[in-house]
């Protein structure tokens, strides 16, 4: 509950309110509406007005601001003559993801300002009317707001439940050893698929607890709203938290102590954040990259959370991932049984 409301704050990739300097050497109206409506588009906070490019330069060094605008002496002048004039736009491109916003943001506003002065100037040449031959009628599906949030909540859900079952049944078996109560279990009639069940069950009640407490919290406090079936999504879940447990499991039985264990365990997990698209979409990644993504199962998991989440999608979209899922489970746990020697080692 800690993590997703950690990280549920901490990740968000949208961009606005960029920090800002202008260097406006017309000092005219023409330019003070163009800063205006830079301002009230939200992406960008004027923050700071400077006399000389020394000084953004300096601003931009030091990380007061993202992003610059430079007017040059005869904005004015060239706009009323209704002539080409150039808005230099500075970046600091350390952070890509903030200067594409910022550059798409700007060249949108500007454009929007040569649409609205080219109107004006044609209405006074006495054209009523100006129609493009091109307009473009967008809708955006599923997150019409384009949230970053309410994409990153079902995919963190994943991500959490993976990292936790994972690290918990990681240490079970390494913990029988490291105690010396390996012995006891020696002696005993029980056969490993037994002692694997055992020990795997009462983390499956834990992971489903810890899975519907944060569903909860995404649908409650965050209020991402499940579009699809609740009860589709528990159940699969479900099997994800068997998956990620019979993981953990499989870790414990190849390590000799909980330190092996819990190197094990973030080599699995480390890869995972970046190659299951939970960041970074996989389509953008070369192939090779993608086939190692396509072996970890929370790639899998994160499909279905989005898709049940976002579009509200069925089992009937969905069967490809959770036969894949469901290939793993029974994988990891056949090959977890058959690794575990009751017998010390």
């Amino acid at each position: 509950l800690l993590l997703l409301l950690l990280f549920g704050y901490a990740i968000n990739t949208d961009v606005d309110h960029i920090p800002t300097g202008v260097w406006d050497q017309s000092k005219s109206k023409q330019s003070r509406e163009m800063i205006a409506k830079f301002q009230v588009s939200h992406y960008f906070d004027i923050k700071y007005d400077v006399a000389s490019m020394e000084e953004l330069e300096e601003l931009m060094d030091a990380g007061d601001i993202r992003a610059a605008l430079v007017f040059p002496p005869d904005y004015a002048y060239q706009i009323e003559q209704n002539s080409p004039v150039d808005i230099q736009i500075l970046l600091d491109g350390s952070d890509p993801t903030a200067a594409r916003t910022a550059l798409s943001s700007a060249q949108m506003i500007t454009q929007n300002q040569a649409l609205n002065l080219q109107e004006s100037f044609l209405k006074k040449q006495g054209f009523d009317e100006v129609k493009l031959p091109i307009q473009a009628q967008s809708r955006v599906m599923y997150n019409p707001d384009m949230d970053s949030t309410v994409f990153n909540i079902p995919g963190l859900i994943g991500l959490i439940l993976q990292n936790v079952t994972a690290l918990l049944t990681a240490f079970a078996m390494v913990r029988e050893k490291e105690r010396g109560t390996m012995e006891q279990l020696v002696v005993t009639s029980v056969r490993p698929v037994e002692l694997i069940l055992g020990k795997l069950v009462p983390y499956v009640l834990i992971g489903l607890f810890s899975f519907l407490l944060v569903l909860m919290t995404a649908i409650f406090w965050f209020g991402v709203p499940v579009k699809g079936s609740v009860t589709l999504l528990i159940a699969l879940g479900l099997l994800f938290l068997v998956t990620t447990l019979a993981i953990g499991m499989l870790i414990s039985t190849i390590a000799k102590t909980q330190l092996q264990a819990m190197q094990v365990a973030f080599a699995i997990i480390l890869p995972s954040v970046l190659l299951s698209g939970f960041i970074f979409p996989r389509e953008t990644m070369p192939l090779v990259i993608q086939w190692i993504g396509g072996i970890i199962p929370l790639t899998y998991f994160l499909m279905i959370l989005r898709g049940i989440f976002l579009k509200g999608v069925s089992l009937a979209y969905l069967w490809q991932e959770t036969l894949t899922l469901t290939g793993f489970a029974f994988l990891i746990c056949t090959v977890a049984v058959m690794r575990f020697r009751k017998k010390l080692e």
